[in-house]
């Protein structure tokens, strides 16, 4: 890895790591407070968001950030992930976390650290990705509770967050090779339902796909925009419209096929779900964890 390049996610770490430590979630919170929050900081520190923040509640696993005029608010039974990224110049950091306001699911979120701590433990190159899925549902399984079998962990590659070789979270047939400088996050789902995710209909999350002809000349400006903001990064619906034309123009892109849809994923047997995520660069004999 060229060292302007580690540099640069060096910071990304430590903004992220700020960003996440300052956030303080409390009861009653706005959902769209939190995400807007998060965000903000993050530019304030002098990086950009690599994805809006997710903000997943209870049953909810996965993709979930706030809505356009958003009034849902954080209850005293919920259990919240909150999984955020950060990028340089493209060069991209994630990272999640759970609270649980309940009280009750504790047990849960210590399987989900663990699982993640195990699973860190056993990186390096040479090792194959099956060998951190294992690590992960043998722990989850410890502590009485399953991991999701079709989320887990990913490479991350300049702007693109989902990209490569990925992490299972549970004992795959075969794994992919690891090599020196692959940049990796590990995100252990744990859940006390079927371990087992669903797409809901509602997306709040999107990305670029193709830029494809269209009349609605509202559009055609949405898109450039987004296109030279985000490049093949994802973005949420709010950040980008703010009156009826921009949400006919968003709209008519998502018709055409010039966005792709992030739809947000949920537990299948409405299991209650916990997850903590870091990213590494892998090493000779290790993993240097920079969130």
């Amino acid at each position: 890895m060229e060292e302007k390049d580690l540099e640069k996610l060096i910071k990304a770490g430590k903004i992220a790591k700020e960003v996440q430590s300052s956030i303080n979630i409390k009861l009653g919170d706005r959902i769209e407070d939190i995400a807007n929050r998060g965000e903000s900081k993050i530019k304030e520190l002098g990086a950009e968001p690599a994805f809006p923040n997710n903000i997943s509640i209870n049953e909810i696993a996965a993709h979930d950030t706030a809505m356009v005029k958003d009034d849902r608010t954080i209850g005293e039974k919920d259990v919240v992930k909150f999984d955020m990224g950060v990028h340089i110049d493209g060069l991209i950091v994630d990272g999640g976390i759970t609270y649980d306001f309940s009280g009750e699911y504790g047990k849960m979120l210590e399987a989900s650290k663990m699982a993640l701590e195990n699973a860190i433990a056993k990186v390096k190159a040479g090792v194959t990705t099956d060998v951190l899925g294992k690590e992960i549902e043998d722990t989850a399984k410890k502590y009485g509770f399953v991991p999701i079998e079709n989320l887990g962990g990913h490479q991350l590659m300049p702007y693109v967050v989902h990209a490569g070789k990925s992490i299972p979270n549970y004992s795959a047939r075969k794994g992919e090779v690891l090599e020196e400088d692959d940049l990796i996050a590990i995100e252990p789902f744990v859940t006390n339902g079927a371990g087992h995710v669903v797409e809901m209909a509602r997306s709040e999350i999107f990305m670029i796909a193709d830029e494809v002809p269209t009349r609605n000349n509202r559009a055609r400006q949405l898109f450039a925009k987004i296109f030279e903001e985000r490049k093949t990064l994802p973005f949420a619906e709010r950040w980008y419209v703010k009156d009826v034309e921009d949400k006919i123009a968003f709209r008519e892109l998502i018709r055409n096929g010039s966005l792709s849809s992030y739809p947000v994923l949920k537990e299948k047997a409405n299991g209650i779900v916990a997850q903590f995520e870091h990213t590494m660069i892998v090493e000779k004999t290790g993993a240097k964890i920079l969130f």
